[in-house]
C-alpha cells in the first residue's frame, strides 16, 4: 500500500521487488520492453508507494493525482507497482500480454481500473495530460496530472504543441518527467534525432525545470514536493522534470547492451541471472 514516511531503504527493497517482477513478467510474456520497465522502476516506486495520492479500492476518485504514461511500452513497471499497492493480486502479473488480460502490452484504461490513459502510439500522453488539467480546473479539483514521457519519445511534434500550450494555460498542477535513458529502438537518442538542450528547450516554452538522478529516491521525492509546491502557490508554470536514467538499470548486461534490450526479452537463464543480480543489488 502507499506510504506516505517510506524510507528511501524501503523504496529501495520496493524497487527490487519491482524489477523482478518487471523480468518475470516479460520473461513470461516472451515479448516486451526491459530496458525502459527498468529505468523507470525507481520513478514508478516512488509515485505509487510514496507520492501519488490515489486509492485502489477506488480507482475513480475525484480527488486522485493522474498519472499519465505516456511511454506505453514501459508498463510493465506500473502494472508491477499497481499489484504491489493492491489495485489486483500480484499473481495477475504473469498475465502480461497474453489473450485475453487487462494487462495488456501497453495500458489499456478500458480493460484495467486505475490506467488514466491507453497510450502506446507516443506522444500523445503530454496533451492527455493538458485535457485532464483543464477539466479538472472546471470541476475544481486541485490534484496534480504527472505524465511520464521518454526521451525518444519527445521526438514527436505533438509533444512541442503541448510543450506550448500548458504554460499558455497556466496549468501549473502538470508535472511532465522525462525518462532520459538516452536510447530508443533505432539507437542512441543523440543519434537518431538530438533532443538536448532539453532542460533549456522547456525554460524556453516557459516549464518550471528541474534535473535529478532518476534513481536517486530523495531527488526523486524533493522534486515532485518542489512540483507540488509550485503548483499551490499559483506561479502558473508547470513542471517539467529531467530524470537522468540508465537504461536496464539493475542488471548488468542489459546497462552495457543499451538498446539491444529496448524491445527484447530475456531467455529463461538470462532471467534468472537477472533476478539474481537485482536481488544481490537493491535488497
Amino acid at each position: 500500500m502507499r506510504n506516505p514516511e517510506m524510507s528511501e531503504q524501503e523504496l529501495r527493497q520496493a524497487a527490487s521487488k519491482l524489477r523482478v517482477w518487471c523480468v518475470k513478467m516479460i520473461l513470461e510474456a516472451a515479448s516486451g520492453h526491459p530496458g525502459g520497465s527498468l529505468s523507470l522502476a525507481d520513478l514508478v516506486t516512488a509515485f505509487y508507494l510514496k507520492l501519488l495520492k490515489h486509492d485502489p479500492k477506488n480507482p475513480t476518485w475525484k480527488e486522485r493525482d493522474r498519472f499519465v504514461l505516456s511511454k506505453g511500452h514501459g508498463v510493465p513497471a506500473v502494472y508491477a507497482a499497481m499489484a504491489m499497492t493492491g489495485y489486483f493480486p500480484e499473481s495477475e502479473l504473469l498475465s502480461l500480454r497474453k489473450l485475453g488480460s487487462p494487462l495488456q502490452g501497453h495500458p489499456d484504461r478500458a480493460r484495467l481500473p486505475g490506467i488514466e490513459a491507453s497510450t502506446g502510439s507516443l506522444g500523445q500522453g503530454l496533451s492527455i495530460s493538458q485535457g485532464m488539467a483543464l477539466a479538472m480546473r472546471l470541476d475544481k479539483i486541485d490534484s496534480m496530472v504527472y505524465c511520464v514521457m521518454g526521451d525518444g519519445e519527445i521526438q514527436e511534434g505533438q509533444v512541442w504543441e503541448a510543450a506550448l500550450s500548458i504554460p499558455m494555460h497556466r496549468l501549473d498542477h502538470v508535472c511532465a518527467i522525462i525518462d532520459w535513458n538516452k536510447g530508443q529502438i533505432d539507437g542512441q537518442v543523440k543519434d537518431v534525432m538530438n533532443i538536448e538542450p532539453i532542460a533549456a528547450k522547456f525554460e524556453a516554452f516557459g516549464w518550471n525545470v528541474l534535473e535529478i538522478d532518476g534513481h536517486n529516491f530523495a531527488q526523486i521525492t524533493e522534486a515532485v514536493n518542489k512540483a507540488k509546491a509550485n503548483a499551490r502557490a499559483g506561479t502558473g508554470k508547470p513542471t517539467m522534470i529531467v530524470a537522468d536514467t540508465l537504461k536496464g538499470k539493475g542488471v548488468k548486461f542489459m546497462e552495457e547492451g543499451k538498446n539491444a534490450w529496448h524491445g527484447s526479452a530475456p531467455s529463461k537463464e538470462q532471467a534468472e541471472a537477472a533476478i539474481a543480480e537485482i536481488l544481490k543489488a537493491f535488497s
